[in-house]
């Protein structure tokens, strides 16, 4: 996401350029390949993966002739706000020289591939572009600043020959910085569809954009339906937005992308995002991961409920900021990161599809100095052989610095192979591959005091031992430690790169040992696993007839059985199987939360729980009550006849606490839901304080949901 403050907008002006490409040698139009790379086959779960994020325009320029001409471009990179060459060219140069397979790294997060606009936007007397890609013009049509639709392709398929995946950023909650009364201020926020004008955010009488003002972020519904700072914010409940932003995804993943990151989820209805979330997993499901910000040490409901009911993970902010806490900042002692490890564990439905990080382009680097090196490579260590989906931001693994945007969004200084950032996540990354611990099993800890912390990850009988000691003076004796290591010597898998040593198990009994000041250690056992154990199963949320796929171990060679709840699945439905991995079509039973097991050689797996079924294609319906008025405490929730409205319930699933304060002001109330397509509703709305439950009288209310785009429902209280 990018940011800025409300004292720098409120000084903008604007330098306008000669024409709408003129910064730039040529521009692209939108392209569609057929039949796309498929050597990367699974593109549902990451738990073996590790990411690594890329600002793209500050790796690496494979490309000159591609560089923005005149003001936009600073050929030095001194001038962060400038544009600096990096482009799909260099992270081809990378990929084939094996910089990323080299570091461990099997998927690649780019920066937004999508046309940006052209204009130069003087904030504060600086100009600024868009180089981070989030100023979108037209999310059909390529950012020449980085290549072509065949450049982006010849990326996609140079990634998969080295079994590296791609994920785009996508940002559909906005376009770029527009002001109400000023149509000349940028592109005035202009969306184009493959070079055709949609819609500016100045007399847009087709309502594309909410005109709300923006967002002081005071509450979830204000951060929602206005502004984020002065980007012009989409209105997902316009039909063509709708359409737009599910063709513009398709044509990326028709392009044979591996995953998707969004932007701002919090700042977009979860339930346009939940139906557009559908909409991809029908098409071509990739794993997909949103960005809700969290600050230091905070947990929210909502973030939570999202993870848990949107159909998209998220960037684990909890787990980012308590790393951060922890090792870089010495605010917290080890037991909170422990704390962290079971709150989340706890909160999460699928914690191993929660992305995990320590640091991004949007907040000051983990490193600030040279004496946190230690604690970089620890953190690293942490991050990597933790539950999650680890990314890397990239240049951590050069001990890049910066505080701040657009400090922390530097040129990459280096490609050396030979730092202890580098060797560390070397060392530790296959791991997620070769031992089903490490990217799928359990937590607990082991051995902790304020300054160490010794947690074990166990996954059938395979198990993975990390100890790390973030004093940097004092080593620590450790006696009594009890592991399910089996009896034998264990080396430090990091080969002492960070002061560790070896270990002997004695029936899983460790003899006591010292641990060196700043010392972080590894020790594994990959066991030959034969029982059929389900570590992951992706995407977790679709509708009959939708692929999923079930990672896990033991599943043996031949065909066996996957469960939903008790509905068998068996025979031609079940599309692959493997001892690793199963893909399975999601059968035709009532929409709700099931638990999927599989039956191999006679023998059941573990059960992986709360798999959404949907009632069927989704689309996005806006419910909105008036004359409901409310007591001090109370809340308006919503319930109806569908899974996708709570299924009459007045607990968790039911929707809500709906909205009062922007879109329509109490005691008018309004939420956006996604709800089956062309389905006969019947609902209402109940009022609710803590456990005490007050209905509407009268009958259901009725409706029936269109077949596509989007839709308003507006009852009174009865």
């Amino acid at each position: 996401m990018f940011k800025l403050t409300k004292r720098v907008l409120l000084s903008a002006t604007l330098t306008l350029g000669l024409m709408a490409g003129s910064a730039f040698p040529f521009l692209t139009t939108s392209a569609v390949f057929a039949d796309p790379d498929t050597a990367v086959t699974n593109k549902q779960n990451f738990s073996t993966d590790v990411i690594y994020q890329v600002f793209t325009d500050r790796f690496s320029d494979g490309n000159p002739a591609n560089n923005p001409a005149g003001g936009a471009y600073d050929a030095s990179c001194s001038n962060l706000k400038l544009y600096c060459g990096g482009d799909w060219q260099g992270l081809i140069d990378k990929i084939n020289d094996n910089y990323f397979t080299d570091l461990g790294i099997t998927a690649l997060w780019i920066s937004q591939p999508v046309e940006n606009i052209y204009s130069l936007i003087n904030y504060s007397g600086v100009n600024n572009t868009a180089y981070h890609g989030y100023w979108a013009r037209d999310f059909k049509k390529t950012n020449p600043a980085f290549g072509t639709m065949t450049d982006f392709r010849n990326l996609v398929d140079t990634a998969h020959a080295k079994d590296i995946k791609i994920i785009i950023d996508f940002a559909p909650n906005h376009t770029s910085p527009a002001m109400e009364t000023d149509t000349s201020f940028a592109e005035n926020g202009r969306l184009y569809d493959n070079g055709n004008l949609v819609g500016g955010y100045t007399n847009d009488t087709n309502q594309y954009f909410h005109h709300n003002g923006g967002s002081d972020f005071s509450t979830l519904e204000n951060g929602i339906y206005k502004n984020l700072y002065d980007l012009a914010d989409m209105n997902h409940n316009n039909g063509t937005i709708d359409t737009y932003f599910k063709d513009a995804i398709k044509q990326w993943l028709d392009m044979g992308i591996d995953g998707i990151r969004v932007d701002a989820v919090k700042h977009m209805p979860m339930g346009w995002q939940k139906n557009w979330m559908s909409s991809i997993y029908t098409h071509q499901p990739v794993f997909t991961f949103g960005e809700w910000f969290l600050g230091s040490s905070a947990s929210d409901a909502d973030n939570n409920g999202f993870a848990n009911k949107s159909g998209m993970s998220l960037l684990d902010f909890r787990f980012n900021q308590e790393v951060r806490n922890v090792f870089r900042d010495n605010t917290a002692t080890m037991y909170a990161l422990d704390s962290m490890i079971s709150s989340t564990g706890s909160d999460y439905d699928h914690i191993h599809d929660q992305v995990t990080f320590i640091d991004n382009h949007d907040m000051d680097r983990f490193k600030t100095n040279a004496v946190q090196n230690r604690r970089l490579e620890q953190a690293l260590a942490f991050t990597l052989t933790s539950r999650g989906v680890p990314a890397i931001y990239y240049g951590t693994e050069q001990y890049m610095t910066g505080n701040g945007d657009p400090d922390n969004r530097g040129k990459m200084p280096s490609f050396s192979k030979t730092s202890t950032a580098f060797n560390v996540i070397s060392k530790l990354a296959p791991l997620r591959k070769s031992n089903p611990a490490i990217a799928y099993g359990s937590t607990q800890q082991r051995w902790i005091n304020n300054d160490v912390y010794i947690y074990e990850r166990k996954f059938g009988n395979s198990v993975a031992v990390v100890a790390i000691n973030r004093s940097t003076s004092a080593p620590a004796s450790i006696s009594g430690l009890t592991t399910s290591l089996p009896t034998g010597t264990y080396t430090d898998v990091l080969g002492g790169a960070l002061n560790g040593n070896q270990i002997s198990s004695n029936g899983g009994n460790i003899t006591s040992f010292n641990l060196a000041a700043g010392a972080t250690a590894v020790w594994q056992y990959t066991a030959n696993e034969t029982t059929p154990t389900i570590g992951n199963v992706g995407p977790t949320m679709g509708k009959a007839g939708n692929e999923v796929t079930i990672d896990g171990r033991g599943f043996g060679a031949s065909k066996g059985t996957v469960n939903f709840g008790t509905t068998a699945v068996t025979g031609a439905a079940i599309t692959s199987w493997e001892d690793t991995q199963i893909k399975v079509k999601i059968p035709a039973v009532a929409a709700g939360t099931y638990a999927v097991k599989i039956t191999a050689g006679g023998v059941s797996s573990n059960a992986y729980n709360d798999f959404t079924i949907l009632s069927g294609d989704q689309v996005s319906v806006r419910f909105v009550i008036n004359n409901a008025t409310t007591s001090l405490g109370e809340n308006i929730y919503l319930t109806g006849n569908v899974a996708e409205l709570g299924s009459w319930s007045t607990g968790s699933t039911a929707i809500g606490p709906a909205f009062n304060q922007v879109v329509h002001a109490y005691p008018t109330w309004y939420y956006d839901v996604s709800v089956p397509a062309g389905t006969p509703l019947e609902f209402k709305f109940f009022k609710k304080n803590g456990s005490t439950v007050t209905w509407e009288s009268g009958s259901n209310h009725t409706f029936t949901t269109p077949t596509s785009g989007t839709a308003t429902v507006t009852v009174n209280w009865q």
